[in-house]
């Protein structure tokens, strides 16, 4: 036989609220607001760029992959920047994630304790210093020196048949995709290594001290207990180092060449999405100045494509991970 629900304590149902109640809701609306303030921001920046950059979208259409990037003809392809701008950040991506996540795992499982620290501040100082003064060093101290060994590289690999290819004519300057590079992997290598570092930081002690019980080497337990459970993070962190060399400005402008072309000489000068806004935007009007707002509506729809993929790859990482366990 069905009985009724024993009436809650008048206490529970009368009287004031709890006093953290109002508190509670109150975050709740702040935190929804913050939320949705980042997703308003990218939505008014993408709206206004675009509509800036329309006439030249309509003017150029497909034409805006092409290489054919003269202002004085008023043609405006943007290819060879694209290719400019992708070339740089994969050379700088390739260059600094192995020193990265060297750095990160000499911190985290190798280094001595007495010397973690000085090496972790150290890493932190170079990110705080501004791209202008190394674009600056690169330009004054490294130009020339590289310019040599591009050059010494060029002549040694002249009778192999695809690096003389990608070695071929170096630029006499030391202004080229190699050097702005390299320039950009010295910048985003402390970045990666933070966040990596952090990320090496959160593995649980017990998986290192059962992978070092059960007899694995010191790079054994790295490969089966560090890897795993930091793979997620490592990406993160070499997406948020993508998307820096991708945007970097000041620095590829001063070594990079101002060259827009699509070439196979990584050792040749260049110019990037970032580097010709730069450059180019002071004097411009009309079509120019709407294609050079349109380079950056580019560069913002490439990085979004390669966080959709980062994170898509992420995704399948954690779900492969989750089947075999």
């Amino acid at each position: 036989m069905a009985t009724e629900a024993p009436a809650l304590p008048a206490g529970l149902t009368k009287g004031k609220r709890p006093p953290g109640l109002i508190a509670d809701r109150g975050f709740r609306v702040l935190a929804l607001l913050a939320g949705l303030t980042v997703l308003v921001i990218l939505a008014l920046i993408a709206i206004y760029t675009t509509r800036e950059a329309w006439p030249w979208f309509s003017a150029e259409r497909l034409g805006i992959f092409s290489d054919n990037w003269d202002p004085a003809h008023n043609q405006f392809g943007a290819g060879g920047l694209i290719y400019g701008t992708l070339l740089v950040a994969g050379v700088a991506v390739l260059l600094s994630l192995p020193i990265s996540v060297g750095i990160a795992l000499f911190v985290t499982d190798v280094a001595p304790q007495r010397i973690r620290r000085p090496i972790v501040y150290t890493v932190d100082l170079l990110a705080a210093i501004p791209s202008v003064v190394y674009g600056l060093w690169a330009l004054f101290v490294l130009a020339e020196p590289l310019a040599n060994l591009f050059q010494s590289l060029s002549d040694a690999t002249a009778g192999i048949p695809i690096l003389k290819t990608l070695f071929a004519n170096p630029s006499a300057s030391g202004k080229s995709f190699m050097t702005a590079g390299i320039i950009v992997a010295i910048m985003i290598t402390p970045i990666i290594t933070s966040i990596t570092r952090e990320v090496y930081s959160t593995v649980p002690a017990s998986q290192k001290e059962a992978a070092l019980a059960l007899g694995a080497t010191r790079w054994e337990m790295i490969r089966g207990a560090v890897f795993p459970h930091s793979r997620s993070g490592m990406v993160a962190g070499t997406m948020i180092g993508l998307g820096r060399a991708m945007g970097e400005t000041i620095a590829i402008a001063l070594v990079v060449g101002a060259s827009p072309r699509i070439t196979a000489n990584i050792l040749g000068p260049g110019d990037t999405l970032a580097s010709i806004i730069a450059n180019q935007f002071g004097e411009a009007s009309g079509t120019h100045r709407a294609a050079l707002i349109g380079c950056g509506v580019v560069l913002f729809a490439i990085t979004i494509v390669i966080s959709m993929a980062a994170r898509a790859v992420v995704s399948r990482a954690d779900r492969r991970s989750a089947g075999t366990a």
